[in-house]
């Protein structure tokens, strides 16, 4: 394997790392999930059954950590990583705003695919939830990923050398 080909492990693993250290310290009601951001850019790049593969695991890791409804994650981030390799055809034009929406649909999905299956939250709460504090989660996730894409696009762009 050449440096090449890992490099989008490497920018992965990268955000993982994030997800589990930067996050935390942050603190933010609309905080940053970089696992999705980790996932949808893994995705795009792998074919929709890995994809769900991919997202189970990486759901299966979070729901361990958290003292939520196991599993809820794990369905969601399935969800999300089919559904962002099967339109990976759409993604891959480079143009920044189709990725912020990209990465906005991604992380609205999984909030909503989360918070239903969950069912924590219920009543007002969770369409309050849902229709205010999820976009806006959305919303500064998205910026995160584009900001990752502009720092990492040599490290994620596989045929530069």
């Amino acid at each position: 394997m050449s440096w090449r080909s890992l490099r989008p492990i490497f920018a992965f693993l990268i955000l993982v790392v994030l997800h589990y250290t930067l996050r935390p310290v942050l603190g933010w009601r609309t905080s940053i999930d970089f696992l999705v951001i980790a996932l949808l850019l893994a995705s795009v790049r792998i074919r929709p059954g890995a994809a769900a593969v991919l997202g189970f695991a990486m759901g299966l890791v979070a729901d361990s950590l958290s003292v939520g409804a196991f599993g809820s994650a794990a369905l969601a981030m399935s969800v999300v990583g089919f559904t962002a390799s099967w339109l990976r055809a759409v993604v891959f034009a480079e143009n920044l705003v189709l990725h912020a929406a990209f990465f906005f649909a991604g992380k609205w999905l999984f909030d909503i695919v989360f918070l239903i299956v969950e069912r924590r939250v219920k009543g007002l709460d969770l369409v309050f939830q849902l229709l205010i504090w999820s976009p806006l989660t959305a919303m500064v996730t998205a910026l995160a990923g584009i900001l990752v894409l502009i720092v990492m696009r040599p490290m994620l762009d596989t045929q530069a050398a």
